[in-house]
Order: structure tokens, then sequence, then C-alpha cells
């Protein structure tokens, strides 16, 4: 997947989940094993969360050019 995370923010996915692993499920994960759940995640999981923000953005853009479309046309002057 195209999705990359900093170091940082790769220790801090997989500390997330394990720390929901112990906390839910009470099933302690080693740094392996919940690297391979975030990669599973990222991979099969990603595309679907990544194009529904995709299609959310496009409809906040559509909503946006509307009203500058709409601010446009009052902006015109009229003519004799």
């Amino acid at each position: 997947m195209f999705i990359t995370f900093s170091k940082q923010q790769k220790d801090q996915l997989i500390a997330d989940i394990q720390e929901y692993f112990i906390k839910e499920r009470g099933e302690e994960l080693g740094n392996l094993e919940a690297e391979g759940l975030l990669e599973f995640f990222k991979t099969e999981l990603g595309p679907y969360f990544y194009n529904e923000g995709i299609k959310q953005s496009r409809k906040v853009a559509e909503e946006k050019m509307a009203q500058l479309e709409e601010e446009l046309f009052l902006l015109e002057r009229p003519m004799r």
C-alpha cells in the first residue's frame, strides 16, 4: 500500500494495537505480532478508509465550489 508512516507514527500505532489487545481481549501482543496486524490493516483495510476519505473530500469540495459560484454570481454588476 502507498501509505507510509514515520518511525514515530508506526511505533505509536503498534503501541496502540498492543494496548487495545491487552485492554479488550486480555492478550499480550509482541511488537512483531502488532506490526503484522498494522500491515494487515494498512494493506487490506486501508484502501476502504482512504477511498471513503476521498469521497467525503470530493463532496466537501463540490459544496465549496457551489458556494463560490453563488458568491461570484452575486458580484456581477447589472448591465444596461
